[in-house]
C-alpha cells in the first residue's frame, strides 16, 4: 500500500488560504518499521509540510528513538542534555521531564501520578502552566470557567552548547477528555478556542512571509545570540501574556550568577533558517532565550527607503531586542494562524523543530492524568541561514 498525505483537520478558526503546506495525516505505513524507501518519503514529507500526524499507533521508546534518530544518524543525546548538570537541576525545564530509564532519549511528559511506566516505579508529572511563568495570571474565576494561556512559544532546543534537534517526536499514551478551554492572549482582545491540553504550533515560515518589506529585510540580515545557560538566566523573570518571550523587568540573572560558561559554546543564529529540502526561510527564534539582535548592514545594490538600520546595528539593549522580536512574531501566533492540535490516545506527531514554533497550552487538575513520550536529539549541525540571493532577494 502506497503511502498517504491527507491534509489534517484544521479547526475552523484557523485561516485555510495559510495552511496550504502545512501538517499532514500519514495513512498507509508503520512509523515503527519504515523501510529505507518509506523513510525517505516520510523524511520529505516532514520538511515539506513541518507536521506529520499518524494515527492510532503502537510504539515502544526504543522504536521513537530510533525514528528520531533517522532525521540525523550522528545525532546520539537528548536535545537539551543530560539533566545532570548544575546548569539543567536550576533550569526552568528542569521539572518538566522525567527520563525513560533504558532510553534516556525519550523524556515522560505530562500531568498526575503514573505507575510502573517504562522501568519508573513512580513518576509525578506536571503538566506546566502559564501560572509559574507569566508575569500576570488568569484569575482563579476565569480558570474555572475554562480560560487558559499559551505556556511558552518556543523552539526545542538547549541554545548552548548543543545544536536544536532537527526533529521532536511526541506520542500520546493517555490523554484526559474535557471540555474546550479559551486560550485568551491578555495583549488584546484575541483569543482560540483549544481542546484541553492542546499542543499549539505556528508556522515560521508564514512568520516570515506575512511581514511587512522593512521587517523582512530586518529579518534576512539578522541573526540573534542566546544568553549562556538560558533556561537559568530566565529563571527569575517573568513571561508576557502571550508566552511570546518576557517581560523586561531587569530580573533575569547576572551572566556571573550562572553555572560555568564559556563564550565559545553561546549560541549565535540567523533569525531565518533554510528548508534543507524547500530551500523556503522559516522565522525561527525563541524569544525568551535572546540576549542580542546583531543586524548587517544593506547590501548595496539594496533601497534604503524605510529601512531600519541600514548600516548595520549591535542591539544590546534587552528591552529594545524583545520589543523588536515581539513586533516581528507576534503576528504569526494570531488566532487564525495557529494550528491547535487535538490529541488522541495513541496519535504521534512528528514536527520540524527548524520550521515552527509550539507552545503547551491549557491547566490540568492534578487528578488527571496525562503522560506522553517525547524525543529530540541535539543535531550534529547547526541550522544553515540565508544565502546571499536570499539577502538580495529579501533585503
Amino acid at each position: 500500500m502506497a503511502i498517504e498525505l491527507a491534509p489534517i483537520t484544521l479547526p475552523e478558526t484557523a485561516d485555510a488560504s495559510k495552511f496550504k503546506q502545512f501538517g499532514r495525516e500519514v495513512k498507509g505505513v508503520n512509523p515503527a518499521s519504515l523501510t529505507p524507501e518509506e523513510f525517505e518519503e516520510i523524511r520529505k514529507a516532514l520538511y515539506t509540510h513541518d507536521a506529520l500526524l499518524f494515527r492510532n499507533v503502537n510504539l515502544t521508546p526504543e522504536e521513537q528513538y530510533a525514528l528520531t534518530k533517522a532525521f540525523d544518524p550522528e545525532s546520539e543525546n537528548y536535545g537539551h542534555g543530560n539533566n545532570r548538570t548544575e546548569a539543567d537541576k536550576k533550569s526552568i525545564l528542569h521539572p518538566d521531564l522525567k527520563t525513560i530509564p533504558r532510553v534516556p532519549q525519550v523524556q515522560l511528559i505530562g500531568n498526575g501520578i503514573v505507575y510502573d511506566h517504562e522501568g519508573l516505579a513512580e513518576a509525578k508529572l506536571k503538566h506546566p502552566s502559564h501560572k509559574t511563568f507569566h508575569k500576570t495570571v488568569v484569575s482563579p474565576e476565569d480558570e474555572a470557567k475554562g480560560i487558559t494561556r499559551f505556556y511558552r512559544w518556543h523552539i526545542d532546543a538547549a541554545l548552548y552548547n548543543l545544536s536544536p534537534p532537527r526533529v521532536t517526536t511526541l506520542y500520546a499514551l493517555n490523554v484526559p477528555q474535557g471540555p474546550k478551554q479559551i486560550c485568551r492572549y491578555d495583549d488584546g482582545d484575541d483569543e482560540l478556542p483549544v481542546p484541553l491540553g492542546t499542543t499549539a504550533f505556528v508556522s515560521g515560515k508564514t512568520m516570515f512571509n506575512i511581514l511587512p518589506k522593512e521587517l523582512k529585510s530586518l529579518a534576512v540580515r539578522s541573526k540573534v545570540k542566546y544568553a549562556p545557560h538560558p533556561y537559568v538566566w530566565m529563571s527569575p523573570a517573568k513571561a508576557k501574556s502571550t508566552g511570546l518571550g518576557i517581560e523586561s523587568e531587569g530580573l533575569e540573572m547576572s551572566f556571573d550568577e550562572l553555572p560555568p560558561w564559556e563564550e565559545s559554546r553561546r549560541k549565535l543564529y540567523p533569525v531565518l533558517w533554510k528548508n534543507p529540502v524547500t530551500s523556503e526561510l522559516s522565522f525561527q527564534v525563541h524569544p525568551c532565550g535572546v540576549a542580542e539582535l546583531i543586524v548587517d548592514p544593506l547590501p548595496k545594490e539594496a533601497s534604503r527607503e524605510g529601512a531600519l538600520y541600514p548600516d548595520g546595528a549591535h542591539l544590546t539593549d534587552l528591552k529594545e531586542v524583545r520589543d523588536l522580536l515581539y513586533k516581528m512574531q507576534r503576528p504569526a501566533i494570531s488566532p487564525e494562524l495557529v494550528y491547535p492540535h487535538d490529541w488522541h490516545e495513541k496519535d504521534l506527531v512528528l514536527f520540524h523543530n527548524r520550521g515552527i514554533l509550539h507552545s503547551v497550552v491549557g491547566a490540568f487538575k492534578e487528578d488527571q492524568v496525562r503522560a506522553f513520550h517525547q524525543c529530540n536529539l541535539a543535531a550534529s549541525d547547526d541550522p544553515v541561514g540565508p544565502s546571499n540571493d536570499d539577502v538580495l532577494q529579501w533585503a
